[in-house]
C-alpha cells in the first residue's frame, strides 16, 4: 500500500487515549458522553477498513465502559475529497467485523458490546450525505415504519470539520495536540495556509512541546505540514516554516525535514534494489540466496555500479564481483 500521510498522522496523534478522549468528549452527544468512563479508554490493535480503501479511510477502535459495561468507540476518518454516500453501509460492515472478532476472543459470551460509530470528515464541499443506515434503504417512510423492527436502523456521529473556522477549532475544549491535529487536517488541501498561518498557532505548539513526548509530537506535526506541502522539496519549506514560526520550532522543523530526507533515501534504495534484482533474474535466472542477500545490504553507489555491469557481464559473479 502506498504510504498515506493522513493515515499515519491521525493515528500518531489520536492513538493516545488522552487526545482521543478530548476529541470524543467534544463531538459525542452530551447525554452519551456523560455515561462513558473515559478513564477506561484503551486503543485496540488492528484496522477494519477494506485493504483497497486504506488510501481514503483510516480507523481507530477504542474499548471503553459505558454504564459499567464493555463497549467500543469506533472512529472512521475520511480522507477523500468527495462524500461517500455508502458510509452507513460501510460502517455496518466494519461493525460486524468488530463483533466477529469480539466473539472469537470471548467464546461463550452471549451478548455483544455496544459500538458507537463516529465519522471524522473533511472535504472541499463538507458532508452532504445521510447519517443513518435507513437512508440507504430503497423504501418510503411508510414502508420503513412497517419494516422497521426487521431491518438494521442506526445513525453515526458525524464530525465535519470542512467549514469549521480556525477560531472555533482553537476554542474547543480539547488538548492542544488534538486541536492542532484538527487544524492541520482542516487545511490539508490548502498547504499554503498551514505554512503561512502556523505562526498564529505557536501558543498551542509551545503547549504541546511542554507535554510528555511533546517534542516528538511537534516533529510529527512539522513533518505532516512538510509532506502535504511539498513532499519532494522539504529543504525549500524549512526556511518558510522557520519564518512563519519565528525560528521557535526550528529544531523540530529540521528534524522533520531530516526524517523526510531519510525516508526518501530509503525509498530510493528499496526501488534500486528491486530493479536490480529484476534485471539479474531476467539475465541469469533464479538467484542464489547469497546474491539476493548481497543486493539487500548494498548502498546506492554499489547498486548503481552493479546496474551498469548487468547488461554486459557474462556471469552473475562478474556483476557482483564475487
Amino acid at each position: 500500500m502506498v504510504f498515506n500521510v493522513h493515515d499515519a498522522f491521525v493515528k500518531a496523534m489520536f492513538s493516545r487515549p488522552e487526545h482521543a478522549a478530548s476529541l470524543l468528549r467534544q463531538i459525542l452527544p452530551a447525554a452519551l458522553a456523560a455515561r462513558i468512563d473515559f478513564s477506561t479508554l484503551v486503543l485496540c490493535v488492528g484496522s477494519y477498513v477494506d485493504e483497497v480503501l486504506k488510501e481514503r479511510f483510516s480507523d481507530l477502535l477504542f474499548s471503553v465502559t459505558i454504564d459499567g459495561r464493555a463497549a467500543f468507540l469506533y472512529i472512521l476518518l475520511e480522507h477523500q475529497s468527495v462524500v461517500d454516500d455508502d458510509m452507513s453501509f460501510r460502517l455496518l460492515r466494519y461493525e460486524v467485523r468488530i463483533w466477529e472478532r469480539w466473539q472469537a476472543d470471548h467464546p461463550g459470551v452471549a451478548k455483544l458490546p455496544v459500538i458507537v460509530p463516529v465519522v471524522l470528515h473533511h472535504s472541499e464541499t463538507g458532508w452532504t450525505g445521510g447519517t443513518s443506515f435507513e437512508e440507504q434503504l430503497d423504501a418510503d417512510e411508510a414502508t420503513l415504519t412497517a419494516v422497521g423492527p426487521y431491518v438494521p436502523r442506526f445513525r453515526f456521529v458525524l464530525e465535519d470539520i470542512s467549514h469549521e473556522t480556525d477560531e472555533a477549532l482553537r476554542a474547543r475544549a480539547m488538548t492542544a495536540l488534538a486541536r492542532l491535529c484538527l487544524w492541520c487536517l482542516r487545511h490539508a488541501r490548502e498547504p499554503e495556509v498551514l505554512v503561512q498561518q502556523l505562526g498564529a498557532w505557536m501558543d498551542l505548539v509551545r503547549e504541546v512541546r511542554r507535554a510528555p513526548d511533546g517534542v516528538a509530537a511537534v516533529v510529527l506535526i512539522m513533518r505532516y505540514i512538510l509532506e502535504v506541502s511539498a513532499p519532494a522539496q522539504p529543504d525549500v519549506l524549512v526556511g518558510r516554516l522557520a519564518a512563519a514560526t519565528g525560528d521557535e520550532a526550528m529544531a523540530e522543523i529540521v528534524s522533520a525535514a531530516d526524517q523526510l530526507r531519510e525516508q526518501g533515501r530509503q525509498q530510493g534504495l528499496q526501488g534500486s534494489r528491486a530493479m536490480l534484482l529484476d534485471l539479474l533474474q531476467e539475465r541469469f535466472g533464479a538467484l542464489p540466496d547469497a546474491a539476493s542477500a548481497q543486493v539487500a545490504v548494498a548502498d546506492l553507489t554499489q547498486l548503481r555500479e552493479w546496474s551498469r555491469r548487468v547488461l554486459k557481464a557474462p556471469t552473475l559473479d562478474d556483476v557482483l564481483g564475487r
